[in-house]
């Protein structure tokens, strides 16, 4: 199975341990983005994996793509270009304190981009699976021209597209907002992961306050005649250690929940929805079914809630064995 993803990677720069901004004498330093999450832990699962994005001529872009190929993935499709690679600054929190982020991406290579860097026809030649996220069309208009000419070139090729809704209100700075962009991007999209409530204020969906997942998804896919299936993931906090979570999937016609899962202690929550997208991806292209999917899911997003980094390093075997009930983290031997 082949799967491409596009959009930005940063440098992450870390306090170590749980230090705060103002304590740091150094920062740990790796790499990381939304769509390159996904792609990597789908390598780590054995898939062919792709990412796509644009990186600046210089050492960094060059460090940053041998972590791509470090951990599997063809980098042959990234554009080289513009003057810095994006940065952002993560404080790990602790008991009642939240992590914070700092982001200093403004001007990055791939906000910089040009659409015609990218020959979509050439890179999805072959692939199953296409993924994005809504921080791409957020970052510029350029980007998210390049999201429409890869879903265009998807969409008449048959390769799946799923598109990540995620609204980050700060990074829309072109004239554009996402009211006006996500509509156009999902209804060139086969699969959503979205909540309710984006559903609502991403695209207009008018419904009751009361109305439950199911009904605003029919809503949305009235709307939306190629989605088939919208995925949500849900957190619960009852305490500042202990979060829950699990997710729901409703295909058109049936819906289904996955388990909870309880995540305590938690090593790094960065990552946890990347590591969702890819756990569903997993699911439907290789158990091609809705309910092992959702649990496929949840089971890898509580993985990664115990691993350092961006992205998910969980194997098939570690997320199958709590899709399968066992979350005990017992030794190994």
């Amino acid at each position: 199975m082949k799967i491409v993803t596009f959009g930005e990677i940063m440098l992450r720069l870390s306090t170590p341990g749980f230090s705060r901004f103002s304590q740091a004498q150094n920062f740990n330093a790796t790499y990381g983005g939304g769509e390159a999450n996904v792609a990597m832990a789908l390598s780590v699962m054995g898939f062919d994996a792709e990412h796509v994005t644009r990186f600046p001529a210089n050492d960094m872009g060059t460090a940053a793509t041998r972590m791509l190929q470090q951990y599997g993935l063809k980098t042959e499709h990234i554009a080289l270009g513009g003057d810095r690679l994006g940065i952002y600054f993560l404080e790990t929190g602790a008991i009642s304190r939240p992590s914070k982020v700092v982001y200093d991406r403004a001007g990055s290579s791939f906000a910089t981009l040009n659409p015609k860097d990218f020959n979509w026809d050439k890179i999805l030649e072959g692939a199953d699976w296409f993924h994005f996220t809504g921080i791409s069309p957020a970052i510029s208009h350029a980007a998210a021209n390049a999201c429409h000419d890869a879903l265009d070139a998807a969409n008449a090729k048959g390769v799946k597209v799923s598109f990540d809704v995620t609204y980050r209100k700060n990074l829309w700075q072109y004239g554009k907002t996402a009211q006006q962009v996500f509509p156009d991007l999902a209804a060139k999209s086969d699969l959503l992961f979205c909540s309710k409530g984006d559903m609502k204020e991403m695209f207009s969906i008018v419904s009751a306050e009361d109305e439950k997942f199911i009904q605003v998804c029919q809503r949305t896919m009235a709307k939306f005649p190629r989605v088939t299936k919208i995925v949500n993931s849900k957190r619960e906090s009852s305490s500042a250690n202990e979060n829950t979570i699990w997710g729901v999937i409703y295909n058109g016609q049936d819906q289904f929940t996955s388990p909870k899962h309880k995540l305590f202690p938690i090593v790094d929550r960065i990552g946890g929805g990347d590591a969702f997208c890819a756990g569903l991806i997993y699911g439907q292209l290789v158990y091609q079914n809705d309910d092992k999917s959702i649990n496929c899911a949840v089971a890898a997003s509580a993985l990664k809630h115990s691993i350092e980094g961006d992205f998910n390093q969980a194997t098939v075997e570690e997320i199958e064995t709590v899709m399968n009930g066992d979350s005990s983290g017992k030794l190994s031997r």
